[in-house]
């Protein structure tokens, strides 16, 4: 796996941004830190209240506006060898004032349409509209989507490699998740794990035994594993890249389901292989959806699955595109996503398969190897 994101990123994709904003009529985008940041030119900025931000005009050259005091570490990071231009601001400064000043000269004219990112500081954002007098603010959601949710080659690799790290993990659960041992113990030890096997930062484990199963995202809580229970374990983290793995598997600790919970937990086994072999270019989101929705449904279990079935996944863990009735969008040759169907029985137990997929030019590669039966640890 590469060390960093500057094998991965060119001043083509901040060229390609400019475009479709263009197309959208959008005079400006200004991209703070975060992943459309890293996304674009490689920086994978601090966020605080200093002021960064990539300004890419419809016309003119784009630049990255930062506080002199980071400066180096934009030389230092894969942006500094995108022949970008860097204006470094001082403390004595109104950022924004420069950022505008930068903008007008670019434009030759006030812009009319200013779109931000969607995980935009509100300090931020408002600054910028604030300096920009006249303007409208909007989402720059519909243009970095666009980009980022058709991955390519080396995108898919680093995804694969991401969740071939996280495939190493679950194939040792047997060592933490035991009979006796709290959710928070097993989650503690599988954090370690996920670091060491290739992560550099973990986002989250979720441990939920039992009747914390039918809590999708439960996390992990001081309640003790038992014999007999059902084990929901969604984990993932951050490679040294950025890119992300997210993989759920479902164990039975102690002992062997009983008949009932073989069965319902069949009928999902069931629906997650359908929907994953339903992926190819042309086929919606929503249709992928209705593949899983429908097989659970129609064993009687539709009322237990209660979230959309996937989500798209590279810089961040959620991201477009989303797996979800009413999403008509036609799946394309690169998307990457999860196919993730549950079912919980509140109060009960509850069960998740998940793999990251990507649609390829005549179908699906599946990036998760691990068993998707209910697995059975020893005690």
């Amino acid at each position: 796996m590469a060390s960093s994101t500057g094998a991965l990123v060119s001043i083509d994709r901040v060229h390609a941004a400019r475009d479709v904003a263009a197309g959208l009529g959008v005079d400006v985008l200004v991209l703070t830190p975060g992943s459309d940041l890293r996304y674009l030119c490689g920086y994978d900025a601090h966020a605080m209240e200093r002021l960064t931000a990539l300004v890419v005009p419809r016309s003119g050259e784009p630049l990255l506006v930062v506080p002199r005091l980071e400066a180096p570490m934009v030389g230092a990071s894969p942006a500094g060898g995108l022949d970008l231009e860097v204006l470094a601001w001082d403390e004595t400064d109104d950022a924004f004032a420069v950022l505008a000043r930068e903008v007008g000269a670019r434009l030759g004219t006030a812009p009319t349409r200013v779109a931000v990112g969607a995980r935009t500081w509100a300090e931020h954002a408002l600054g910028v509209h604030r300096a920009l007098p006249g303007s409208a603010l909007e989402l720059a959601t519909p243009v970095l989507d666009r980009l980022r949710m058709v991955k390519t080659p080396a995108e898919v690799e680093e995804l694969a490699a991401a969740g071939a790290a996280i495939d190493r993990v679950h194939a040792r659960m047997g060592e933490w998740l035991r009979v006796g041992r709290t959710e928070a113990e097993v989650g503690a030890d599988i954090a370690a794990a996920i670091l060491a096997e290739g992560h550099v930062g973990v986002d989250f484990t979720i441990v939920g035994s039992g009747p914390n199963g039918a809590s999708p995202h439960h996390e992990v809580s001081d309640r003790v594993v038992e014999a007999g229970d059902v084990v929901v374990v969604d984990i993932g983290g951050e490679t040294a890249t950025g890119y992300r793995s997210d993989c759920t598997r479902t164990y039975a600790v102690g002992r062997e389901p009983d008949a009932a919970t073989a069965a319902w937990y069949a009928v999902l086994q069931d629906a997650q292989e359908a929907a994953v072999a339903a992926v190819r270019p042309g086929v919606t989101a929503e249709q992928v959806d209705a593949v899983a929705r429908d097989r659970i449904a129609g064993a009687g279990w539709g009322e237990h699955f209660i979230h959309r079935t996937g989500h798209g996944i590279g810089l961040d863990t959620h991201e477009a595109p989303y797996i979800v009735a009413g999403n008509t969008l036609p799946l394309e040759a690169g998307m990457a996503f999860s196919v993730e169907p549950g079912i919980y029985l509140a109060g009960r137990a509850g069960a998740r398969i998940e793999d990251i997929v990507v649609c390829t030019d005549d179908g699906v590669r599946v990036l998760n190897r691990g068993p998707r039966e209910l697995v059975v640890l020893p005690g």
